[in-house]
């Protein structure tokens, strides 16, 4: 049965052909994936540089690890069956500017070629003891306007919808539920 997970080196083949899945459907280039991908995917494939991207996952959740000037701490989440990849999620721990208008709390990927078999709402529903522990009370969660199965995952999950912004639908989700 597929679980989140905190980021490890046992899942680097299947992460490496996840990747892939999302280079060839041509990732968003505004997506944290592809921020990711931009810089890491010539080298993903040696198990040193693997090792250290997945150590740096793990230590973005604290709040002294060095960022990028504006971003915030975040819990990243692999999605896995067994040694299988199949998507990943980040909880930032609070909204910057930028995070409460338009990003959220909340960004998950399903790789393409895990998508319709209701991962990403499994994914989004489990997260959300996770940011409950992490102190938040409800999370904001995003999605484009067109993109119609994102929305239906949040709605699936508990989403209440506010409002419409920037090409973006936000919906808070309640953590106690």
């Amino acid at each position: 049965m597929p679980q989140l997970t905190a980021p490890d080196v046992r899942v680097h083949a299947s992460f490496l052909v996840a990747m892939k899945e999302f280079v060839e459907e041509d990732a968003d280039e505004r997506s944290l994936l592809a921020h990711e991908m931009a810089l890491y995917a010539d080298s993903w494939h040696r198990p040193e540089v693997f090792a250290a991207y997945v150590a740096r996952l793990r230590a973005e959740r604290l709040e002294e690890t060095p960022r990028i000037e504006g971003w915030v701490p975040g819990t990243t989440l692999w999605y896995v069956e067994g040694d299988a990849f199949l998507g990943r999620l980040a909880i930032r721990h609070r909204l910057n500017p930028y995070l409460r208008e338009l990003g959220g709390h909340i960004g998950y990927a399903v790789r393409p070629g895990a998508r319709r078999q209701g991962h990403a709402t499994a994914m989004l529903s489990a997260s959300l003891p996770v940011a409950r522990g992490l102190g938040i009370e409800s999370v904001l969660v995003t999605c484009d306007t067109t993109n119609i199965p994102s929305r239906k995952v949040i709605e699936a999950a508990g989403g209440v919808f506010e409002d419409q912004r920037g090409g973006k639908l936000r919906f808070w989700i309640r953590t106690d539920v």
